[in-house]
């Protein structure tokens, strides 16, 4: 009678590729074999039969079997493990899903690395006298087992290394626990552990060697702070340097694994007795990857200061030997594995989405190099992130959590930051002199203790550069979304080549009355005494307030208030919710002559008096381009300032302390980019920016085709008439034209152009000196300079300062950082589909109510 057997379909010579939701094997040389395997074969027969059939040489490459495993819905795929006759079994099982067409068997070949005397699991004896007690150890007792330094050429006598193995380790000898430790001799122990060194140098190139003058036991030695050659023999892999962002989503703070890269010459990937880390921490994150890797879980029977141990989670169920114990070294932060029984014989009774080592501190130590390169990485990003590092889907809440711990260890403590604002500040004073600081804070009943309420600051070349800018500040605020509420106040200029210039900064309690007074207060003492600057803005009742105060120095005529476009249509279209309407008040704004302007009014009257009411009672010069007089410079929302709402976007969910060190930096990049630029332009005798260039090149070629007529060569009076017949009237001794372009931006129309080109005059004359190539220059010139490390940073002997009570955030979840969309967000101009059927709008073919009437 024949055995039943089952198909199995074996690749091998290729490699295994894994997505979220599949497992594929790939390679150019990937080579396939159909096996007829029986029902109930056994794991080592399965490995017998696979070396017959690829004529692998079993002496030189060990196999690594991996199944390709369906999930529970059966449309997703995992990589199952063939390492026992259980995993066999489970395998071959797959012969009766339905959804399962052919059992794919994935083969990992591994080349066999070099044996010192000993078989391949036989250097545990290069390391300990005898390891025959290691499964039946007892937790908390006995002597560690890591490797012994050699006592030189005379040696010493079995007492004298015991006392050596005792002060390495911190442990007494029990004798108890010993076992046969003291048969074997301290010298030949020793050029054993020499000869393994030596062939795992020759071999890998990565075991540090215990008699290396330079044995450092850091992952990042230093060559100056070393004393002297440390005794014990490790080997850690370095932390990898990132140079390229791009390179960002595949990091681990701390890339090392025993299950990808070992350690020895244990080519399993399992923990080695003697292994050595640096810290507690990084054994325990070693042995999360390990666990996660191969797909099994552990409870932590011990833990402390000095001891670590470890057992399978399923001890008891599957009777799993899987144990691990560690120990600190004396005197040391290192930890040693002295007792290890590996890998694990256990098997998962069914597929998980999520590990129990898998935690929010070993997702925090993954993400951690990507919170550093994107502030504002979503949850979803880290929950991907993870899937396509381990392979488990976690939580939602175990991803944030994940994410703050981050955030903590990089940035450090939202309460914390307040505390250490001022000394921050201290430490960019003392790099860069003449920066404005100004503080806001509320008495308390504690004695040196001061509630924090408000700060502003503003970076020294940012108040040089800005005299050489237009005479325009958008100002506007956003909301933090860290653990304590608030507002970021920005202020913001704009240069010569029509890019934001960030001026001026303040962490307040909210928007009111008082804050936004006492923010352009500051503005006004410490950053700019210029008179006639334009301040554009939303129409918050604060800023209303503060601009027509006259103690606080931006009363007309020290500066003029103008409001935004976009702001007052979101307004009206709040009040009316009308399309048309609005799209007609955004016109009427943009209008550069009062004729256009008084033309589209006297649309939205006909259509609508209210809406014609309501926007009489906002004062013209405020909202209305043609009623400006040339001090908003063409500026006709807050988008600069908005747009640098969003560069820091991400930075707002950080402690205030990471905030304004991002600010800093921020700006820092602005100068050093736009300086080059600036210096580049100037070498080449560019006299204007890129920006007016294009637009003064653009009016040339339009001022080529109009008609002039001269009415006074003294007075520069010309009569122009551009191609759609309509003319102005242009006096080039006043520098004016009825378009008033000129005078709404800075450089001349094409009228003027014209009219300059049919006298020879040089209309570079017209462009204002804010816009040449010095200006830019001089605006970006001013320099940043490096903040000195911490520990040189000045003492800070003022009052102790603590975040407000009322500034904190309570409830579960994470704030929204995502404003409610208004009018201000809906896409203008986008056409309706309509129908090829019924020709109507808002549907199509496919939807159509009226399809079998209209067939």
């Amino acid at each position: 009678m024949s055995i039943p057997t089952i198909p199995v379909t074996c690749y091998y010579n290729g490699q295994i590729s894994r997505s979220e939701t599949d497992v594929k094997y790939e390679g150019s040389e990937t080579v396939i074999e159909p096996l007829e395997v029986p029902v109930e074969c056994t794991f080592q027969e399965l490995i017998d039969m696979i070396y017959l059939k690829t004529t692998i040489d079993k002496r030189r490459f060990k196999l690594v079997l991996i199944c390709k495993y369906p999930l529970r819905s059966g449309k997703k795929f995992q990589p199952y493990p063939v390492r026992d006759d259980s995993s066999v079994r489970t395998m071959l099982d797959l012969v009766n899903t339905p959804t399962i067409e052919e059992i794919e068997l994935y083969i990992k070949v591994v080349r066999v690395k070099a044996q010192v005397n000993q078989s391949v699991g036989g250097h545990a004896d290069i390391f300990v006298r005898d390891n025959s007690n290691v499964a039946q150890f007892d937790y908390g007792c006995g002597p560690s087992s890591g490797p012994v330094p050699d006592t030189g050429p005379n040696g010493d006598d079995e007492d004298n290394a015991n006392e050596e193995r005792n002060d390495e380790y911190g442990e007494d000898v029990d004798d108890e626990c010993d076992g046969d430790d003291g048969d074997v001799e301290v010298d030949r122990q020793a050029s054993f552990f020499r000869a393994f060194n030596q062939v795992l140098e020759n071999e890998q190139g990565i075991y540090v060697s215990a008699q290396a003058p330079y044995c450092d036991v850091s992952n990042h030695p230093d060559d100056e702070t070393l004393d002297e050659p440390s005794p014990v023999a490790y080997h850690l892999p370095p932390t990898p340097h990132f140079q390229h962002v791009e390179n960002l989503h595949n990091a681990v703070a701390s890339s090392w694994t025993p299950w990808v890269e070992p350690t020895t010459a244990n080519s399993s990937g399992e923990f080695v007795i003697g292994q050595v880390f640096n810290s507690k921490s990084d054994l325990q994150e070693a042995a999360k990857i390990y666990s996660i890797k191969a797909h099994q879980e552990y409870v932590v029977v011990a833990s402390s200061k000095k001891l670590l141990v470890l057992r399978c989670k399923k001890a008891e169920e599957c009777q799993c030997q899987w144990k691990l114990r560690a120990m600190v070294i004396k005197d040391t932060s290192l930890f040693v594995i002295n007792k290890y029984t590996g890998p694990h014989t256990c098997v998962n009774p069914c597929l998980n989405r999520d590990h129990h080592q898998l935690d929010s501190q070993l997702v925090s130590t993954h993400i951690k190099a990507l919170i550093k390169a994107q502030f504002s990485l979503s949850t979803a990003a880290i929950q991907a992130s993870v899937m396509d590092k381990w392979g488990y889907q976690i939580s939602y809440k175990k991803a944030l959590d994940g994410k703050h711990k981050a955030i903590r260890q990089l940035y450090g403590d939202f309460s914390q930051s307040y505390t250490e604002l001022p000394r921050l500040f201290l430490g960019i004073e003392q790099a860069n002199p003449g920066c404005a600081v100004v503080w806001k804070t509320c008495e308390t009943n504690l004695p040196n203790t001061e509630i924090f309420q408000r700060v502003f600051w503003s970076f020294k070349p940012s108040i040089e550069g800005f005299q050489h800018c237009r005479p325009v500040m958008s100002i506007d605020g956003t909301h933090l979304y860290g653990k304590y509420k608030g507002k970021l106040f920005i202020a913001m200029g704009c240069d010569g080549n029509n890019q934001l210039f960030p001026l001026a900064f303040a962490i307040t309690e909210g928007e009111n009355t008082d804050s936004w007074g006492w923010f352009l207060a500051c503005i006004r003492n410490e950053v700019t005494q210029r008179a006639g600057i334009c301040v554009i803005s939303d129409r918050h009742p604060g800023i209303m307030a503060a601009m027509v105060d006259p103690y606080l120095g931006w009363a007309t005529p020290f500066a003029y208030h103008r409001i935004c476009m976009r702001h007052l249509a979101s307004n009206f279209m709040t009040r009316f919710k009308d399309k048309i309407l609005k799209n007609l008040v955004c016109r009427a704004a943009l209008a550069s002559t009062e004729r256009k302007f008084k033309k589209h009014m006297n649309t939205i009257g006909r259509i609508n008096s209210a809406a014609l009411q309501w926007l009489e009672a906002v004062p013209f010069q405020l909202w209305a381009l043609s009623h400006d007089g040339g001090r908003r410079y063409g500026l006709m929302t807050t988008n600069i300032s908005e747009v640098f709402n969003s560069v820091l976007k991400g930075a707002r969910s950080l402690p205030v302390t990471a905030l304004v060190q991002l600010t800093f930096f921020r700006l820092n990049s602005y100068f050093v980019a736009r300086r080059e630029v600036g210096g580049n332009r100037l070498a080449s005798s560019e006299q204007f920016t890129p920006y007016v260039d294009a637009q003064i090149q653009g009016r040339v070629v339009k001022a080529g085709s109009m008609e002039i007529v001269l009415y006074d060569h003294v007075k520069g009076l010309f009569h122009v008439k551009s191609r759609s017949g309509r003319t102005h009237r242009v006096n080039l001794h006043e520098k004016t034209c009825t378009c008033v372009k000129t005078l709404i931006y800075g450089f001349p129309c094409s009228h003027i152009i014209s009219a300059c080109q049919h006298r020879c005059v040089d209309f570079r004359l017209f462009v204002e000196d804010y816009y040449t190539t010095k200006s830019y220059y001089d605006t970006w010139a001013p320099l940043f300079h490096p903040i000195f490390n911490e520990d040189e940073w000045p003492l800070y002997d003022g009052t102790v300062i603590l975040p407000p009570d009322s500034m904190r955030r309570f409830g579960s979840g994470r704030p929204k950082s995502t404003r409610l969309h208004n009018e201000m967000d809906v896409r203008e101009g986008k056409t309706l589909i309509t129908c090829g059927l019924c020709k109507q709008l808002g549907h199509n073919r496919r939807s159509c109510k009226n399809s079998n009437q209209a067939q």
